[in-house]
């Protein structure tokens, strides 16, 4: 078993660049994606490590427990580990139902009704139902819930339930504790990254959810993978969460209603387009690198036009595939004309729709939202342009639940980038 509270080396495939700021020996917690490229961890990755089968596959287990965390099985693992202990496959496709179908969403072998006596007792001896507990739900004017969980490190994470008038309820997920990418405008962001989250730490989140709100908010239809964390920066865990949530025989998500978002990570977004056939969304939120860099740092080794580019090769041979941009209006930073007029000309040659966000301010923060009437004059402009665009109204405002508003930041908190000279009136002004 690898004991993960030694220290951990990152690998190479998400280190990033070298460092525009560092953090000395008393932030051990503190992790950005601008630290050096040799980067070691006094603290976990994980709560939880891993373990073989006989012919070298691994699987997860709690380091607390020793047992194995059934989500964050696939199927073809499940049944494996079904029969490594004598069991018959069809057992797996039982207790496989009984996780993520049928209205059961089970929690401990106790749920298990119909299954093999022994079964269930082998299951409450060496398996795991529940990776964290729910520590508080929190209800938003508008019927928006934030769901606090407590991890088994201590570490606490936000998962958010919107529901739409439509029919349609939306679960925006976490991938990480925090993140690393900094983004000037999300309060996630200030936390810098603790640690990943398991692929059992994300499913979970779509399991409880379910268990939780369905009889209140009916029916989940829709998961974004918009909560805390760069789902990218966790692509291994964030590919076979989403994998296991598109089972037709468990949680039986579209892959086409799965979300994954980035803030442009470009190697982990090929991989991605490769390896899914979720949905992928661009966080872009400017039209210039000179913005791009200041408000969102991960622009400064992977480039927009870099970015842009690959988008346009990657979905030649994706037939049907509609990227989502996502794109936050600051207030004098990137809701111009001439902003408006270059985003049309960026994404031509990319099958797109466009996301207006109102930014939703928080604590630290010295941006300010694009007023209505001038996100509807943008909007129209990009509408007549030829772009597909929509504007987003902010859920959940009112309790830190919406875009950008996620996490609790520390006393130690990533810092703020120099904002460059022609935008600092333009922050300093009077709304």
């Amino acid at each position: 078993m690898r004991n993960w509270m030694r220290r951990v080396a990152i690998p190479n495939s998400i280190l990033l660049p070298k460092p525009l700021f560092s953090f000395n020996s008393t932030t051990p917690f503190l992790i950005s994606f601008l630290t050096p490229p040799r980067l070691f961890l006094s603290t976990p990755l994980s709560s939880h490590c891993s373990s073989h089968f006989g012919n070298g596959d691994t699987f997860a287990i709690s380091s607390n427990h020793s047992k194995v965390l059934l989500k964050g099985l696939s199927y073809p693992e499940l049944e494996k580990w079904v029969q490594s202990h004598g069991y018959r496959p069809g057992q797996a496709m039982m207790l496989w139902k009984r996780i993520y179908g049928n209205s059961i969403w089970a929690q401990h072998s106790d749920d298990l009704e119909g299954l093999n006596k022994d079964f269930k007792k082998m299951l409450s001896e060496n398996a795991e139902f529940k990776v964290f507990s729910l520590k508080e739900i929190r209800t938003a004017a508008d019927g928006t819930r934030k769901i606090l969980f407590t991890l088994d490190d201590g570490m606490v994470i936000e998962t958010v339930v919107i529901p739409c008038d439509r029919g349609r309820t939306t679960l925006c997920v976490s991938s990480q504790v925090g993140c690393a990418m900094n983004c000037q405008f999300c309060f996630t962001g200030r936390m810098g990254l603790r640690r990943h989250l398991t692929a059992a730490e994300i499913v979970e989140q779509a399991v409880f959810a379910r268990r939780l709100l369905t009889s209140e908010v009916g029916s989940i239809t829709n998961v974004v993978f918009m909560g805390m964390g760069e789902p990218l920066h966790n692509i291994d865990n964030v590919i076979k969460a989403a994998d296991i949530m598109v089972d037709e025989q468990g949680l039986q998500f579209s892959p086409r209603k799965v979300t994954v978002s980035t803030s442009g990570l470009v190697p982990q977004l090929r991989r991605f387009l490769h390896e899914s056939n979720c949905s992928l969304a661009v966080s872009l939120n400017a039209t210039t690198d000179e913005v791009r860099n200041w408000i969102m740092p991960i622009n400064r080794k992977y480039k927009l036009n870099l970015l842009l580019q690959t988008l346009r090769e990657e979905l030649r041979s994706k037939h049907n595939y509609i990227v989502l941009f996502e794109y936050v209006m600051l207030e004098g930073v990137n809701d111009s004309d001439e902003d408006a007029k270059r985003l049309i000309e960026i994404v031509k040659g990319i099958p797109c729709k466009i996301n207006l966000i109102s930014f939703n301010p928080h604590s630290g923060s010295l941006f300010k939202p694009t007023k209505d009437e001038r996100m509807i004059e943008f909007r129209n402009m990009l509408a007549a342009g030829g772009c597909k665009v929509f504007l987003r109204l902010s859920r959940g405002d009112d309790q830190m639940a919406a875009c950008g508003q996620l996490g609790k930041p520390g006393t130690i908190q990533a810092p703020l980038l120099r904002v460059p000279e022609q935008f600092r009136m333009a922050l300093q002004s009077k709304t």
